[in-house]
């Protein structure tokens, strides 16, 4: 007889949440948007409890701000925040990628480039949110060696927050194939162990990120503003 197989099992609030985070990073909600509980309610075919479960759990990862009225909106980030998440990031992802490098094994490598070529796939394929998704699976996994717990969950939190900026670079600005060359860059210095331009390298993809994205946002929103 087979081994039994475990299935991950989600509650409603779960499965709702997941479904408004995608939406939210792939931008079809947009910052500042105002969120209606009667409405989600009425497309999703459920009640209002599990609606405001679900927008509990975005409210604790900082992608919908609740009030005490019970009103929701997709969180708005002001510049001086977005250039915070993302020094926040080039703060913690260096240090965990300078932990890491010194003992990652053939097998971190293999699994690093299995997961780049999907990030590659997607990108040529234009679906952003799948890149999305894939990008945090390779940065965890040149990470994965440090081996600390609290400070990837703090880096969660925060890459939950970028990543709908990243995936807006990445649509906006026409930066897919930058976004190649230096993923197979950083995965070749950490092959070679080269520890110091690995991380350089690191800090400065996540800041030159940073400064684009800020002059895309702020312009984006003078036009908006119009």
């Amino acid at each position: 007889m087979s081994a039994k197989r475990t299935i991950e099992r989600k509650s409603l609030p779960e499965v709702i949440a997941d479904d408004l985070r995608e939406r939210i990073l792939n931008g079809d909600m947009t910052e500042g948007e105002v969120i209606r509980q009667e409405a989600l309610a009425e497309e999703y075919g459920v009640s209002r409890m599990p609606i405001r479960e679900a927008l509990k759990r975005l409210d604790a990862e900082g992608l919908v701000v609740l009030t005490n009225n019970r009103g929701a909106s997709v969180t708005k980030h002001s510049l001086e925040e977005i250039g915070e998440i993302f020094d926040l990031r080039s703060l913690i992802e260096a240090d965990l990628f300078r932990r890491s490098i010194p003992l990652m094994t053939s097998l971190d490598f293999m699994r690093c480039a299995d997961i780049l070529t999907e990030m590659e796939s997607s990108l040529d394929a234009d679906v952003i949110d799948r890149w999305g998704a894939l990008n945090y699976q390779f940065h965890s996994a040149l990470y994965a060696r440090a081996d600390r717990k609290l400070t990837n969950e703090l880096l969660h939190r925060i890459g939950t927050q970028s990543d709908r900026y990243v995936r807006m670079h990445l649509s906006l600005a026409g930066q897919k194939d930058n976004a190649k060359q230096e993923h197979r860059e950083l995965l070749r210095l950490a092959e070679a162990r080269d520890v110091d331009r690995a991380c350089a390298l690191l800090q400065k993809h996540i800041d030159v990120t940073k400064q684009n994205l800020l002059t895309l946002i702020a312009d984006k929103r003078a036009a908006e503003s119009k």
